[in-house]
């Protein structure tokens, strides 16, 4: 049988803190840049592709772990004809960093970033595979998956912490963080980035050239992946898709059809779709 090219979602709202996607046949996706809110980890089930976090440029393939950060901009597409497939999980950071403290993993009870984009390791990686594999069974009982998923994630952050070599490259804080936050806070807001940037004291053209630069996106890509995040939330909720369109300020429900399938390689009929209730 032909896999299905179509993103299988799995969420149970016993677990809101874990949602995992599983795609078998992804030749023809492609990403955009982009970026999650969560901490994200995926395994490479076959094929090989090509991993953009940050400004740092990976080659992986089966065996591999892709680690994200939450809010740093990423993309993985296959490379040409490769018979790509993979898992993807996120996590919510709080509940993850609280259990990272509980477990002594951790001495801050608050989210402290990873330093690796990838991990080369089979017991890792098997263990993490067969956690998503448990999470989609309807086989065991919320509580049986929330213990395995625990107990892998301590065991992969042990590891993790363990092979860190604490970051020199660190960017210093600057005022584009002020205009970041300012496109968080009022994504939904139409105000154009020509006034944003006289509000901050820069020029159009430097602060479009500055901001891409420092996050990997322009300040209108910017505004658009934090609506899609905020679309992403509402359609989880099993709000009608016209209506998340409009909610999050796409007038045009086929722009938000691209934009949205542009960032997470499913349309919003697709992502709205889960498997929690097997």
């Amino acid at each position: 049988m032909t896999p299905s090219t179509h993103p299988i979602f799995w969420r149970d709202p016993s677990l809101p803190y874990v949602e995992l996607r599983q795609v078998l046949d992804g030749r023809n996706v492609t990403y955009a840049p982009h970026s999650h809110q969560e901490w994200s980890i995926g395994a490479i089930l076959q094929g090989q592709s090509e991993f953009l976090c940050a400004d740092r440029l990976h080659a992986v393939e089966r065996g591999a772990l892709v680690i994200m950060n939450p809010d740093v901009v990423h993309a993985c597409n296959p490379r040409q004809d490769s018979p790509w497939a993979y898992y993807m999980m996120h996590l919510d950071k709080d509940w993850l960093a609280s259990l990272l403290f509980a477990h002594g993993i951790r001495e801050a009870q608050t989210w402290q970033d990873t330093l690796s984009d990838t991990l080369l390791s089979a017991q890792t990686y098997q263990a993490f595979v067969e956690v998503c594999e448990s999470l989609m069974t309807a086989n065991l009982s919320p509580l049986d998956k929330n213990q395995r998923l625990e107990a892998m994630l301590v065991d992969l952050f042990t590891e993790l912490d363990a092979n860190s070599i604490p970051s020199s490259t660190a960017l210093p804080a600057n005022n584009l963080y002020q205009v970041a936050d300012y496109l968080n806070q009022y994504c939904l807001h139409d105000t154009s980035i020509e006034q944003i940037s006289a509000e901050f004291g820069f020029s159009t053209g430097y602060l479009v050239r500055a901001f891409k630069r420092h996050f990997n996106m322009t300040p209108h890509a910017y505004r658009l992946n934090r609506r899609i995040q905020l679309g992403q939330q509402a359609l989880k909720q099993g709000q009608a898709i016209a209506d998340v369109a409009q909610t999050i300020g796409f007038s045009d429900q086929a722009h938000f059809q691209r934009v949205f399938k542009q960032r997470v390689a499913a349309t919003p009929d697709q992502y709205r779709r889960s498997i929690s209730a097997l």
